[in-house]
């Protein structure tokens, strides 16, 4: 007979499996149309290409159904002189609850050429209770590129019960042309996320919001009806006559994709993906 120690399970059999995953895309241009130029895509982010009525369309999916603590995704894409280039998402990303001391992390590095356009339009971001995510978008546009760039939020699925979402989630976007600063927009929540939302200097009890900055030759054309189709909670301005930006809260994501369909109905002349109207 012989005894033996219990068996240790090694510190690493422990640690809870993380999703990693990255796409790179960019385009060019042939025969007059945009095509694929480049595709990279790695781990449990991917990318596919159903048809557009303009340009080239990649919606990006997450295989592991979301974001939790310790994930780590990057998406890259560079629209390529004279092309139109459309990411979106394939559902709404989740931000779930994280293990204590762990963070999930979004990069997103974005480059528009000359004469080209780029449109970033995710769907909503849903942020969980116990969530712990930091995301940084950067776009770097060309003298005379255009882009369109779209960052809906929503705390919780209030349809579920929902209502009191804790966590942090720090979220920064940085826009430059030709390397010098034109939009710098940060914000950060921590603790209880829906009691700090509910604050009359910070949301007024709104629980989903968007960020949006229009950069084209026609900004300025635009602000009159954006404003138009904006709820009350909304404003937009002009930075510069070739700079729009907005931001509205809704009192729920329902109410938030009821007044943005319209804006960016008008703002991509009907061109919104189809994934947007499932």
């Amino acid at each position: 007979m012989n005894a033996q120690s219990p068996l240790k399970t090694p510190t690493a059999a422990r640690t809870q499996p993380r999703a990693i995953g990255s796409v790179r895309v960019s385009t060019k241009t042939v025969g007059g149309h945009t095509a694929i130029d480049g595709l990279y895509q790695q781990g449990a982010a991917k990318a596919v290409f159903p048809r557009a009525a303009r340009g080239l369309t990649a919606v990006l999916l997450n295989t592991s159904g979301g974001v939790t603590g310790g994930d780590r995704f990057d998406y890259g894409a560079t629209a390529g002189p004279g092309t139109h280039l459309t990411l979106t998402t394939q559902a709404c990303e989740r931000a779930y609850r994280a293990q204590p001391g762990e963070v999930g992390r979004v990069d997103t590095r974005l480059a528009v050429q000359d004469h080209a356009t780029l449109w970033w339009l995710p769907q909503e971001t849903l942020i969980f209770d116990g969530c712990a995510m930091t995301r940084h978008l950067s776009c770097d546009l060309a003298p005379t590129a255009r882009a369109l760039i779209v960052e809906p939020m929503c705390l919780g699925r209030i349809a579920m019960g929902e209502d009191h979402v804790q966590g942090h989630f720090a979220d920064r976007i940085s826009i430059t042309r030709a390397g010098a600063p034109l939009v710098m927009d940060a914000w950060t929540l921590s603790g209880g996320m829906t009691a700090r939302m509910a604050g009359a200097a910070v949301g007024g009890g709104a629980t989903a919001m968007v960020s949006l900055t229009y950069v084209a030759p026609d900004a300025a054309a635009h602000l009159k009806t954006i404003r138009a189709l904006l709820p009350d909670t909304g404003g937009a301005s002009l930075l510069t006559e070739n700079t729009l930006v907005l931001r509205s809260l809704a009192p729920s994501g329902y109410h938030l994709r009821t007044a943005l369909l319209p804006i960016l109905d008008h703002l991509t002349g009907g061109h919104l993906p189809l994934c947007w109207r499932l």
